[in-house]
């Protein structure tokens, strides 16, 4: 009956690295885990204990730097037409549905608007939400919530 106590114990970290996401508690679910097998073989409670300790130690000392040191990285730079999503541009002439001119990051750029019941004024800004080919496809900034 040990091992189902370290399973429960297992269970009780692993909702609690969930709410948590330090990965501490993940690594000592593991280790309970290790420990329920352990129980699960036969061995007695000191036993369970040092495999508890082992596997917590290697957790911490292997496992928990390797995945900090994942979790730090930067993300990848958007580069080319990507790079302009998100971006503000100003409308040169009237974007409709079907065409539109506007100027992005200083050059001009054919536009349709996203929602093809608008028709932006000149002048109007706007906001890039997708880029199709040669075409930025934009929304008005005044009706974004």
């Amino acid at each position: 009956m040990p091992w189902f106590v370290w399973l429960l114990a297992a269970a009780a970290l692993g909702a609690a690295e969930f709410f948590t996401l330090t990965l501490v508690f993940g690594l000592l679910a593991g280790a309970a885990l290790v420990a329920a097998v352990v129980a699960g073989v036969g061995i007695g409670i000191l036993g369970q204990l040092v495999a508890l300790g082992a596997a917590v130690a290697a957790g911490l000392v292997i496992i928990r730097p390797i995945a900090l040191r994942h979790m730090a990285q930067q993300p990848l730079p958007r580069e080319g037409s990507d790079a302009l999503i998100g971006k503000r541009a100003e409308v040169m002439q009237e974007v409709t549905a079907t065409r539109g001119l506007i100027k992005l990051s200083g050059e001009e750029w054919s536009a349709r608007a996203l929602d093809e019941s608008l028709v932006i004024p000149v002048g109007a800004l706007v906001d890039v939400m997708e880029i199709e080919g040669a075409t930025a496809i934009v929304y008005p900034r005044q009706l974004l919530p």
